[in-house]
């Protein structure tokens, strides 16, 4: 059995790329810094471009596509090449096409309400964002106690500083951030600093452990 998106890396980049010439680097970075799973969000025209050329130039990436919003994104998204697919929110259109990709996929839940109806269709694994707007993490370990099978992927206003307590929870799998991709750094094509950066997030899965 394949393992789960959640248990891939502790930390899931969310990648914004303007230029799809910089996207096999960056990929390239965060994989040698312990970083495979990539959520490349479709905000920009080069989003597409971006994430086929990782699925065909850096093999030990699994590329994904983030922002997905309608059953188009999703039928782009796997003609690219992504191998599992994200959304902030969801509607039984947009599950149905997710679903029927074939690929892993987490959408995007923000209450209760919709967790249960997500449970109720036979989903566990979903995406928890805006996290820190949406209550955090003392929301989500509100939710643990009553909705135990249920596993997120908590994205939006995470860091370095908080996602420790994130990823200490019994029902987190991995969160999605951006610090390990500085605004600087992509300008500045500084791959060896995302590296780094990428390096320290996946550094972690061990505090993790201890946890």
């Amino acid at each position: 059995m394949a393992p789960s998106l959640l248990d891939l890396a502790p930390v899931v980049p969310v990648v914004v790329i303007e230029d799809a010439s910089d996207a096999v680097p960056l990929a390239r970075a965060l994989v040698a810094g312990g970083l495979p799973a990539i959520e490349v969000t479709l905000r920009t025209p080069a989003a597409l471009d971006a994430i086929r050329a990782i699925a065909e130039e850096v093999p030990d990436a699994v590329v994904g596509a983030g922002t997905v919003i309608t059953p188009q994104h999703v039928k782009d998204s796997v003609a690219a090449g992504a191998r599992f697919l994200v959304s902030p929110g969801w509607t039984d259109v947009l599950l149905a096409a997710m679903r029927g990709a074939g690929a892993p996929f987490l959408p995007g839940v923000s209450t209760t309400s919709e967790v249960v109806a997500l449970l109720e269709r036979g989903v566990t694994e979903m995406k928890f964002f805006p996290a820190e707007a949406a209550g955090g993490t003392a929301y989500l370990k509100s939710l643990a106690g009553p909705l135990p099978q249920a596993r997120f992927c908590p994205t939006g206003g995470i860091g370095p500083e908080n996602a420790p307590e994130y990823l200490s929870l019994p029902n987190v799998g991995c969160v999605g951030g951006t610090w390990m991709l500085p605004a600087d750094a992509i300008a500045a094509r500084d791959w060896e600093r995302v590296e780094a950066l990428a390096r320290e997030a996946a550094g972690l899965k061990t505090l993790r452990a201890q946890v």
